[in-house]
């Protein structure tokens, strides 16, 4: 029999372990556990060394912080773990050739490694759009933030009818195969199609071949134009996916895709050169039409022009704010803004109560009225 000493020691001790809750912000985590999913795929497995719940919203991601080659690099992963098991989270990459940090991590990062990881945030999950039927459409590595969302439906016992379609390049590139297809034979809301773009010598497959189109979606999934639809994957694949929806009259309003991925080109121009194009616009500006952003670390300021953002106001004056998206997804970017107010045009890489406590996105934030950055 447990005495009520130890009852009280063991009931201190569990509690000890929630006191800490993930939250937006930087953390310092270890890797416990690397799991290779495919001959090009690699799960890496995260916990903290003091107890942490990583809890998030299926979807979401996080931006790793690197040290590569002497050099920080930041890079943005999909959580492919659920928030049902708790104590650890993870994340799913597949090798690129000529990928810089996808190579790293699979040839570097190792079990007991540290590093410095930033988020959740991401207005891509399936906590904020509920739905009693769901479909489910990824395409290769694309796989990763559905995995998530399938992982928790299933974790939670929720009653939601799931279809889920993957799309792979050959069988043995279906990545997390075999735990799919067990949570498609253990539950009967669960349905489970995956299509392989083409067979290879020596290898069998009975599935769906070629590419999702609409005879297979019809035939796969009869009732799909009812479904909440959240889609994952390369570029053209979900450009074929909005399209052939639009064209059968879909309510889009329902359909939901995975918004990170390349940054757009008007992004990723040199810092040299953005700021030389603003200098020149300064220089046409009246100065009327001119705010200064001053940042209070360093007590330097500049005056910027309508449009220009606060990031490249730090980049003139030779700042580093940390970024990796560049277009308001990853949150990397974040600093507080003690007084004046900006125009931030973010895409879910910041919550509500960060903004409502002065926190905003560098890279997409224009000022309308002079600034005080802390930093």
């Amino acid at each position: 029999m447990t005495s009520v000493t130890e009852a009280t020691e063991s009931s201190a001790h569990f509690n000890m372990l929630n006191t800490r809750v993930w939250a937006n912000g930087r953390h310092l985590v270890r890797c416990v556990r690397v799991i290779r999913e495919t001959w090009d795929v690699k799960t890496f497995c995260f916990n903290a060394e003091q107890s942490i719940m990583f809890f998030f919203k299926p979807g979401q991601f996080v931006t790793l912080e690197l040290d590569i080659d002497g050099e920080q690099v930041m890079r943005s992963y999909t959580i492919s773990s659920s928030p049902s098991v708790p104590y650890s989270f993870s994340i799913t990459v597949k090798r690129v050739p000529g990928g810089r940090v996808s190579n790293w991590l699979h040839d570097n990062l190792k079990e007991q490694d540290e590093l410095a990881v930033h988020g959740p945030v991401g207005n891509f999950n399936c906590i904020d759009h509920p739905a009693e039927k769901v479909l489910l459409l990824s395409g290769g590595v694309g796989i990763t933030p559905l995995m998530s969302m399938a992982r928790w439906y299933f974790d939670t016992n929720a009653d939601v009818d799931m279809q889920f379609v993957h799309s792979a390049r050959t069988p043995n590139d279906v990545i997390f195969q075999r735990e799919l297809e067990h949570m498609c034979s253990r539950v009967r809301n669960f349905n489970l199609s995956v299509i392989s773009e083409r067979i290879e010598i020596g290898q069998a497959w009975n599935g769906y071949r070629g590419f999702l189109d609409q005879a297979k979606l019809e035939m796969i999934v009869p009732d799909y134009l009812s479904r909440r639809i959240f889609c994952c994957g390369p570029t053209p694949y979900m450009r074929a996916i909005k399209q052939l929806l639009i064209d059968n009259g879909f309510d889009m309003d329902l359909y939901h895709e995975e918004s990170f991925g390349a940054t757009p080109a008007d992004v990723t121009q040199d810092a040299l050169e953005q700021a030389e194009i603003a200098v020149k616009e300064a220089e046409e500006i009246k100065d009327a039409d001119m705010f200064t952003v001053e940042f209070t670390e360093t007590g330097m300021s500049v005056q910027v022009p309508p449009g220009e953002t606060v990031h490249a106001a730090a980049g003139r004056l030779g700042l580093n704010i940390p970024k990796a998206c560049g277009v308001g997804i990853c949150g990397t970017c974040k600093v507080l803004k003690k007084t004046g107010d900006v125009d931030i045009q973010h895409n879910g890489g910041i919550t509500e109560e960060d903004l409502a406590e002065g926190y905003i996105l560098s890279c997409c934030s224009t000022p309308t009225s002079d600034l005080v950055i802390e930093g």
